[in-house]
């Protein structure tokens, strides 16, 4: 009996003392011709078996090693979501190696920062577009040795140094398997508890993204807390969407699919992740606020479209089902018309919308990565999605505290989950202790001592908890900033509730050390192109829309509306709608769409200076970087809005 089948006492052991190989190979044993995986490729569903997937890894490990694949070797990966990536994660794993996922569009500097950080001399790319970035970064980093690739299609023809398909590398381990006959449970047996995971690297607001290392016991720890704060159950159904370089994917994906035995369905592309979406009907769906937000935007517009009779029965039955849902989140008793008119409601609007949305078989929703809008949060549980909200971050395996089902709060993020132990420092600063937290930053000893002390992770957020042990957060500590009258105030507080709005996309509220709060805003071209072609607006790009009168009178509401929530000395006297969206390609965002603060107010320094000295126009020129790498420059002239 190997170690793999005595330590884990089959594919439904939570214990963190284990690997995901070992419980892969567990799922493998018990469940081998169940499905694990799903791939939409040229519109058919490919299934893959768990005996399929833990063979599928176990050729990859040994095909790397016989590469030259050894322990602290990295693995860079980079592409969409693809069940071969996956499994190669997996791989590196087991050999004691870092699965390194970067995103799919990251430019190439970001990749060249990855790969030169830790030397990288594998790389795990999807398709031709993923090779070629890598192939064009060798020059300026010789350590890359091995290029494996995917989807071979217009690689045929190339002749690189190092260069291999999936299918030969599949090749080169299923012939080490087959030689060596104690191979197998040697790969599954050889990555400890405290071995690399995943190698996930921060959003990087602040700086250059640093690298997080995470476990198998912090991966699996982080799991076991979720799953007994009922966030999920065995056998969910998921659609695999996130970003593979998101932590979140690893953690629910990758993560809480082995150990709980998932269906994990891969969607054929980034483009027809909404159709997949419903074609699947998932019953776990995590998403960040904006997804929602634009899941509803898609569903008001297709409502202004309809007719009049449909319109006028979704407004009065959404009404209803809304102001039940306030009733129940304000611990009141809904109306005895309320819940009469909830089947019917149910059956002609409710029902078909959450169809129309692959919502229907959903019983564990979740939002996350920051605050969602009220209004979009109500919705959904009007509709009968119980969408709940988390709280986590990288370095905690992305599981910190969650909503229960039946103790949903607005302003809340639920309380720390089962496993997790939290505390409010004395400045404020919200701090966590749990199995799921990790050892330390790659490489970089400074970030370290300063994240983690005496066992506690500092997460560098602001928040405190309620007498009855609901967590509120509100930003990050290192954002906590004062104006010209020392009022205190976070901007990314105010930003998340300016972004409620469907009419804004993102947002920078400027004013440190001013004697007034003013914002830079972004509004997103969708909503406001279709509100304005109703209307009879003409516009030729996002530039002109922006500055339209009417779009920035539908901004100028939208601010109204946050003001009327905050104190005087806090409310937006100016706003300037931006001829262009923070760009992750400027660096402007990350590409978890988180602000960079610094980079925007050294770029935008002359709109700042005329909103601060009373101009009514600023003529603003920007750079923009192109995908290829090269530059380009914008020149609009914008108009300083007083509110």
């Amino acid at each position: 009996m190997s170690k793999a089948e005595s330590t884990v006492r089959g594919p439904w052991d939570f214990s963190s003392d284990t690997t995901l190989p070992r419980v892969l190979a567990a799922n493998a044993k018990a469940l081998g011709g169940a499905v694990a995986l799903r791939e939409k490729d040229r519109g058919i569903w490919q299934q893959t078996t768990w005996a399929q997937w833990l063979e599928q890894v176990l050729c990859c490990a040994a095909g790397l090693e016989a590469l030259g694949f050894v322990p602290g070797d990295a693995l860079l990966t980079v592409g969409d979501n693809r069940p071969h990536l996956y499994s190669g994660m997996l791989a590196a794993g087991a050999l004691r190696g870092f699965a390194m996922p970067v995103y799919p569009d990251a430019a190439p500097d970001e990749v060249r920062h990855s790969i030169q950080a830790s030397d990288v001399r594998f790389v795990l790319a999807e398709d031709q577009e993923q090779v070629d970035k890598i192939l064009d970064l060798r020059e300026s980093c010789p350590s890359v040795q091995h290029v494996i690739y995917d989807d071979p299609r217009g690689l045929g023809a190339y002749q690189a140094p190092g260069l291999l398909s999936w299918a030969k590398l599949q090749e080169l381990g299923a012939q080490r398997l087959q030689r060596e006959p104690a191979l197998r449970d040697a790969l599954i047996d050889r990555a400890g508890p405290d071995d690399p995971a995943a190698f996930i690297h921060s959003s990087g607001t602040t700086g250059r993204p640093k690298g997080v290392v995470l476990s198998q016991r912090n991966i699996l720890s982080g799991v076991a807390n979720a799953h007994r704060a009922k966030a999920f159950d065995f056998g969910e159904e998921v659609l695999a969407y996130l970003p593979m370089a998101w932590v979140g994917d690893f953690a629910f994906t990758v993560g809480a699919g082995i150990a709980l035995h998932f269906t994990i369905n891969v969607p054929e592309s980034p483009e027809t992740v909404l159709h997949d979406l419903r074609e699947i009907a998932p019953t776990f769906y995590l998403a960040a606020p904006r997804s929602w937000d634009n899941l509803l935007t898609m569903v008001q517009v297709r409502m202004e479209d309809s007719t009049r009779l449909k319109k006028a029965l979704y407004d009065f039955f959404m009404q209803q089902a809304i102001a039940r849902e306030r009733a129940l989140l304000e611990g009141r008793e809904p109306s005895s018309a309320q819940k009469l008119m909830r089947p019917l409601g149910e059956w002609l609007i409710y029902g078909p919308i959450k169809d129309q949305l692959g919502l229907t078989r959903v019983q564990h929703a979740f939002t996350g990565g920051e605050a969602i809008g009220e209004d979009t949060f109500v919705f959904y549980r009007a509709l009968g999605v119980q969408l709940r909200q988390l709280y986590g971050q990288t370095e905690s395996s992305a599981f910190n505290a969650m909503q229960e089902p039946g103790e949903v709060r607005l302003h809340t993020v639920g309380r720390p989950l089962p496993g997790v132990e939290a505390r409010i420092a004395d400045n404020g600063e919200i701090q966590v202790r749990s199995g799921s937290v990790f050892r330390g930053y790659h490489r970089n000893d400074e970030a370290t001592r300063e994240a983690l002390q005496d066992g506690w992770l500092h997460t560098g957020d602001a928040g405190y908890l309620e007498p009855n042990g609901h967590l509120v957060v509100l930003g990050r500590l290192s954002e906590v900033v004062h104006t010209a009258q020392g009022e205190r105030y976070i901007p990314n507080y105010i930003e998340n509730r300016l972004k409620f709005s469907p009419w804004i996309k993102d947002v920078a509220v400027l004013g440190k050390g001013r004697d007034r709060l003013s914002a830079i805003v972004c509004i997103d071209k969708e909503p406001v192109g279709h509100w304005a072609e109703l209307r009879g607006i003409s516009y030729m790009s996002y530039a002109d829309l922006s500055q339209k009168p009417e779009v920035i009178a539908l901004v100028k509401a939208a601010v109204e509306r946050v003001n009327a929530t905050l104190p005087d000395a806090l409310k937006l006297r100016h706003f300037v709608s931006l001829h262009k969206e923070f760009d992750a390609d400027d660096g402007e965002i990350t590409r978890t769409r988180k602000l960079r603060r610094n980079v925007v107010e050294e770029r935008y320094a002359p709109i700042i200076q005329a909103i601060y000295d009373g101009q009514a126009t600023v003529t603003m020129k920007a750079q923009i970087v192109y995908e290829t790498g090269e530059t380009g420059v914008t020149e609009r002239e914008l108009r300083v809005t007083e509110v």
